[in-house]
């Protein structure tokens, strides 16, 4: 099997406040590198000299699958995944099953999806101090929308792995890690090679006297 085969993509998908960012955040305390998609249309958006506000973002995003197709995202991360260098890479914001295939075609790929109730999303959302955050309902139902006729309704629905997200911040990284070192192990154990990648132990707690 080759280098390229042998690195396994962990795709992080979820609608808009389910807590991807969080997710991730988890992964890179494990050391994992982190590519965003967000990133990659926000970085677009920069070299076309727009501003990065909730309108154009959305409206690049839209424009660049059209123009280029729904993979096009997947396509432009590939050079930046090959450049970390690591086995395991996390691919944060996949928004339709055309990136994820698009992945499959170079990589191993597990999809995760992050989830939360629309209430839950609409007030974390709200405590957000970016641009993109929705003024009020209808600005937050227009954003799902707007993520569904993309496609990220059905990578959800085929994801490999669902993680709930209706507790504490602290809840969701204990889980995600849980996940991510129980998948990474599992990988390897696919492979006649050792890991690079350390996984930290977690502490146990002593038990009170």
């Amino acid at each position: 099997m080759s280098a390229k085969r042998l690195r396994t993509i962990l795709v992080i998908a979820g609608m808009p406040g389910a807590g991807k960012s969080l997710a991730s955040d988890a992964a890179r305390e494990l050391g994992l590198p982190v590519l965003v998609s967000g990133d990659v249309i926000r970085e677009e958006a920069r070299k076309r000299g727009l501003q990065p506000n909730k309108a154009n973002l959305g409206r690049l995003m839209l424009g660049l699958r059209r123009e280029e197709g729904m993979s096009t995202v997947a396509r432009r991360l590939i050079p930046l995944i090959e450049k970390t260098g690591k086995v395991f890479v996390v691919y944060e914001g996949a928004r339709n099953v055309e990136e994820v295939e698009e992945l499959r075609k170079n990589y191993r790929v597990l999809t995760i999806a992050i989830h939360a109730a629309p209430e839950t999303r609409f007030h974390r959302l709200l405590k957000r101090l970016r641009s993109d955050r929705p003024r009020n309902k209808p600005d937050f139902r227009e954003r799902d929308q707007r993520e569904l006729r993309v496609g990220v309704g059905k990578v959800i629905a085929l994801a490999d792995r669902m993680v709930e997200n209706e507790e504490s911040k602290h809840e969701l990284r204990r889980r995600m890690k849980r996940l991510l070192k129980k998948t990474i192990q599992e990988k390897w154990s696919e492979s006649s090679l050792k890991p690079r990648l350390t996984i930290p132990k977690t502490r146990k707690k002593s038990p009170k006297r």
